[in-house]
This record gives structure tokens, sequence and C-alpha cells, in this order.
């Protein structure tokens, strides 16, 4: 019997793998959920459990787990060209097909990709992508980037400098903080009661503007956003506010970077959520996770026409343009991005993400209702839930993760954030799972504020 045989999944994980966002305080003793099989909307974990999928593994399985005709692409890919260097003007096919439709059906004049194997390193992509582009204008002081606080980017070096959620930072050594700098949150939630929405969203845009006038038009160079926040819990933005701050960015000469990778291929019912749903068309734009709906990591950055004509000019005799991945391009990757398209398409899963989201936003308005929950909101199928201990003052109570664990004993997987739950399915869920999913939040709630 060979060591891979005699040992558990569970006790190999625990003794060699550090996970993202691991809690040492339990881990040690917890150890990891393993998780052996995904079909459709539910995985099954190592005690044959079988549980309902509410975030789509982490964002990113739009089309639901298993799908064999995903597989089948992946297959014949690896069999027809595995890999190829993309260096020195080298390509293949599928890189070559999904930028074409990437050109084609992002908003805008987005007509280039620049292809990486993720979110964070989409994002780090397009710091740099900025940078060289004012460089290369002659504009070498154009280099700050401002961000928000609670806006997530990603795990990279760079992207988790852009990232604003404070304890993610927490003994981790900074960089970055000559040109990175954060603007508040648009969080309706916790802005003033007294205040109303439009004059919230006044009030954002002038201490966007005013940051700007602080650290020097001149120095400042672009502005990332995602549609709708993530990870930092389910935030939308008043209305208008995103077009007033693409106004903003005009203004002063500054890029808008639209950081899509978790709003973008059909979690707000869109391909792209910056201009259909916002309207603004971003100078640059981010995607990953539902591009190949997580069954392949690939990440993408898309430029505008503009940025192209001025970065495709030889810097100096001889010079090239020394960005590059081993990975870029991927054929494989590319291959399941455009079958997950493909299936995307063939099934009409944007309107599908539509009338499920107005569902599932709807059947979710019940739980403000509930003696520890503050605020429910989103939009499509991006749910957020937040708990507070007091209505009143809205004083946080963080306390996701053993709601969590409440609606796992149910069947449903939910993400704990703090003193958030955070909710995004694949965009295949039906109106029956969106109502599964409420009532497990409803009574796990129920049962732990009971219990209080």
């Amino acid at each position: 019997m060979t060591i891979l045989e005699s040992a558990s999944a569970w006790a190999m994980d625990r003794a060699h793998v550090l996970h993202p966002y691991t809690d040492f305080s339990t881990f040690a003793e917890e150890g990891s959920q393993i998780i052996e099989k995904a079909s459709g909307m539910y995985v099954t974990d190592s005690d044959g459990r079988r549980i309902l999928d509410g975030i789509a593994g982490l964002w990113c399985v739009n089309i639901g787990h298993g799908r064999e005709e995903m597989a089948e692409a992946i297959a014949r890919q690896v069999i027809d060209m595995d890999y190829y260097n993309p260096f020195g003007h080298s390509s293949n096919v599928p890189a070559a097909k999904l930028a074409h439709w990437l050109a084609t059906n992002s908003p805008g004049n987005l007509s280039h990709v620049y292809y990486s194997c993720g979110g964070s390193t989409a994002n780090d992509a397009a710091i740099r992508l900025v940078h060289y582009y004012f460089s290369m204008k002659g504009q070498h002081r154009k280099k700050k980037i401002i961000s928000r606080v609670n806006g997530y980017h990603g795990a990279t070096y760079v992207a988790a400098s852009l990232t604003g959620i404070h304890g993610t930072k927490i003994g981790f050594d900074r960089i970055g903080e000559d040109f990175i700098h954060h603007v508040s949150a648009a969080d309706l939630y916790s802005r003033p009661r007294d205040m109303s929405e439009a004059d919230y969203c006044d009030f954002l845009v002038n201490e966007f503007e005013n940051r700007i006038l602080q650290l020097g038009p001149d120095t400042v160079a672009a502005f990332i956003a995602e549609p709708i926040m993530g990870a930092g819990g389910v935030l939308v933005a008043p209305d208008g506010y995103h077009r007033r701050i693409y106004e903003v960015c005009k203004r002063y000469g500054m890029l808008y970077i639209a950081d899509e990778v978790v709003t973008a291929f059909g979690r707000l019912g869109e391909w792209f959520a910056s201009e259909k749903l916002f309207g603004y068309a971003p100078d640059i734009l981010v995607c990953a996770k539902g591009i190949t709906s997580g069954y392949i990591p690939l990440g993408a950055t898309l430029i505008s026409s503009e940025i192209y004509e001025v970065i495709s000019r030889p810097q100096c005799e001889g010079g090239l343009f020394s960005m590059g991945l081993t990975y870029f391009g991927h054929p494989v990757a590319c291959a399941a991005a455009l079958k997950n398209i493909e299936i995307m398409e063939r099934e009409n899963l944007l309107a599908n993400a539509r009338s499920a989201g107005a569902h599932l936003q709807a059947a979710a308005a019940s739980l403000i209702n509930l003696p520890v929950v503050g605020d429910v909101r989103g939009s499509h199928l991006m749910l957020g839930i937040e708990l507070v201990a007091d209505k009143g003052t809205r004083a946080p109570l963080p306390k996701a993760v053993e709601i969590a664990r409440s609606c796992l004993e149910r069947g449903v997987m939910v993400r704990p954030i703090g003193n958030k739950i955070v909710v995004s399915p694949p965009i295949t869920i039906d109106k029956d799972q969106c109502d599964t999913i409420v009532s497990a939040i409803n009574d796990s709630i129920l049962e732990f504020a009971s219990g209080r």
C-alpha cells in the first residue's frame, strides 16, 4: 500500500496545504472540508453529504458543476495542442478566437486582450499597463491609482494593495503606498440616516474629486472599482455613481478600470455589467472567474483602442513590449472559455440569471424582518445579508460563520464574511433552489437568534 492509499485526503491536506484565508485558530483541530464530487447545482463532501452550492464555488461556476461537454472540449484541446510558447509573435487558435469574441462583445472600444491566469494577475496587469501607457505618453508622474475601502481586487502583491479590506492586510508588509490610495466605499447601508441616496452619491463623487486634487491631477492615473463590490459585502452603489465617477476621471485625464472579475459572464444577467447596467464604458475591463466558469484558471485584461494605439508604438529602436506570462492565452483555458460561452448562449443563461435573480432578491427581502438582520441587498445573483447586534446602532454582529455552518447542516452552502452572509449561486439556478437557499438562511438565523 502506498502512502497516498494509506492516508486520508483530510489528513494529507491538514498536514501539507497552506489554504487561502486559513483560520489558524481552528485549522489544526478541524482541518478542511473535503469536496469529492460536484454535479449541476450540488457538491458532495467526503462524508457523502450533498450540498446545494449557493456560492458557485467562489463566484465562478456559472454554468454549474460537472459539465461533460466542458470536459470533452478541454480533452479535445489537450489532444490537438496542449500548449506552446506564446512569446515572440506565437499564438494559438482558441486564444485568437476568444480575443475576437471578447473584443466584439465587450463595452465601448475595448479592442485588445492581455491574458493571465486569474483575477489577481489580471488586475496586476491592468496597473502595469496603466503605468506603461502614461510613460509612453511622456506623463511620467501620472502613476497614482485610486481604489476604494472594502474593494477587493486580488491577493497578488499589487492586487492585495489595491484591495481596501483592512482585515486582509494584518501582519503583511505593504507595497505601493506611494501610488495606491483609497476613497470611501459606496456603502448605502452605512451612510448617515438623514442623508438621501442622491446626497450620498454627491458626497462620494465630491470626495473622489477632492482626493484627485489633493494628490495632484498630474499624478493620478486611474480609478479601479467593481461595479458591485463582492467580497467587501455585496455593496451596491447609489444610482448614477459609476457614471459620475467615470466623468470625473475623464475630466482629469484618468483611466477607469472596471474590475468585473465577479460581475462579468452572467452574474448580473449580462456578459459585462459596466455599460449595460451602470452607464459607462471603461478604458480597461478585467475579467476572470466566470470566463471559464471556474473549470480552468484564466484571466483577461481588456484595453481600449486608444490605450493600444499608444502602447503599441516601439518605445525605442529594437524595444519590445516586455510583459508576458508562460501561460498567456493558454489554449486549453481559452478552449474552455469558448465552450463556456457556447453553453451560456445556447441555454440562454443570461436571461435565467435575470429571472432567477429577481426571484432570489424578492424572496430574500423578507429576511430584513429577522431580529439580527440589518440589511439585505444585492442585484440579480449577488446577495448580501448584513448581521447586526442592534438594528438601531447598526453595530456589526460577526457571527456569519456560525450561521453558515447551520446552513450547511441544512444542505446549503453560503459564504460567511465577518458579519455578512454572501450568496452567489451558479446562474443555472432555478426558483425553487433560490427558495431553498433563502429558507436555509432564514431558519439558521432564527435558530441562532433564539439561542443568544
